[in-house]
């Protein structure tokens, strides 16, 4: 990507073939002028989202001036980010943190975990390391799992399914699961497969240039060690908008295993491993820089859709009311799944 400074505009120099290192000081423009290259560098996502980011830097730019206060700098570098339409993006300064929320507020939330507590489980319900767990039906288990940044232990997991190990079917719900380490992925998915399955690619940028990445590089993950306890009926995950990031890359690989349903709305994507810099004035920026695919080299930015025909939503007011529409419609899949014994 070229992008030639003057009358104001942004330089990205090239000679030789190299990316020559540009000095930036701290100011206003110099500040915005780091923060649009660097995202010009390393950014993964400008062609499947079809952005054009020297035309979104010259509109932006036009509104910089070096005696602007920081706080005017910052809304106006935090708002380009947003044309990114990226939630894995964040300006991160002193006085607050940026954050485009429009990949999961202009949807339904379909979701309401005190409905589920009250209603399915009746407040009555085990819980290790960030784990909730219960049977949800007369044959049917039930875990809620909230965010992947908590790591469930090896032995956690082996209790867990111990315990739910005789149902017929299995839930495991990530509704509002934000993301988090995408090693607990390995953990979870370790538990539900014989042998070892490549569940995602990755890439990493090699140079500065839009399209400049590695070949795919797969991600494997193995079966649990022996010993360990592992399900092997019919599963259901159940998704909604508020799934992202680590959770996304989550139901891209179980979605692929045989025995997987995924039922509720699309997963609101993050399909990209965060990259981290420093603007001169001491700021941070937080995007995507290494695209995760999905194990058909599919890119998973844009959010897993259900299963086919189990699409569901719950409306907000059958929640109230006490009725989960996502979760009714998992019990009533699995309670219908001959037992294979």
């Amino acid at each position: 990507m070229r992008y030639n400074w003057f009358a104001g505009g942004i330089l990205l120099l090239m000679a030789g073939g190299c990316h020559e290192r540009v000095e930036f000081k701290d100011t206003a423009r110099d500040n915005f002028r780091c923060l649009w290259q660097t995202v010009a560098d390393h950014y993964c996502f400008f062609a499947e989202k079809d952005i054009d980011w020297n035309e979104v830097g010259t509109r932006y730019e036009a509104r910089i001036h070096d005696g602007m206060r920081w706080d005017e700098l910052y809304m106006v570098c935090s708002q380009m980010l947003d044309e990114l339409e990226d939630g894995h993006v964040n300006l991160i300064t002193p006085f607050s943190t940026s954050y485009y929320r429009k990949w999961w507020t202009d949807y339904p939330q379909d979701f309401d975990w005190r409905t589920v507590q009250e209603y399915y489980l009746n407040f009555n319900y085990l819980q290790t390391s960030g784990v909730c767990y219960s049977m949800v039906s007369e044959n049917v288990g039930y875990i809620y799992y909230p965010s992947f940044s908590t790591t469930v232990g090896e032995g956690n997991l082996d209790y867990i399914l111990a315990i739910l190990g005789d149902c017929k079917g299995l839930i495991i719900d990530i509704r509002d699961n934000g993301g988090g380490l995408l090693t607990n992925i390995d953990r979870f998915v370790s538990r539900f497969i014989d042998e070892p399955v490549t569940g995602a690619y990755l890439r990493h940028k090699t140079g500065p240039g839009p399209d400049e990445f590695s070949a795919p590089y797969p991600i494997v993950y193995e079966p649990a060690d022996e010993g360990r306890v592992k399900y092997g009926g019919r599963i259901a995950v159940l998704t909604n908008r508020s799934c992202f990031s680590a959770a996304n890359s989550f139901v891209a690989v179980m979605k692929e295993l045989p025995q997987v349903t995924v039922v509720g709305a699309r997963t609101g994507g993050g399909g990209g491993m965060p990259f981290t810099a420093e603007l001169p004035n001491g700021w941070a920026v937080r995007f995507s820089a290494c695209p995760i695919n999905d194990r058909f080299d599919r890119t998973t930015e844009f959010g897993i859709d259900p299963s086919e025909g189990c699409e569901v939503h719950a409306p907000a007011e059958e929640l109230a009311a006490g009725r989960d529409a996502i979760l009714d419609f998992a019990i009533e899949l699995l309670e219908g799944v001959e037992d294979p014994s």
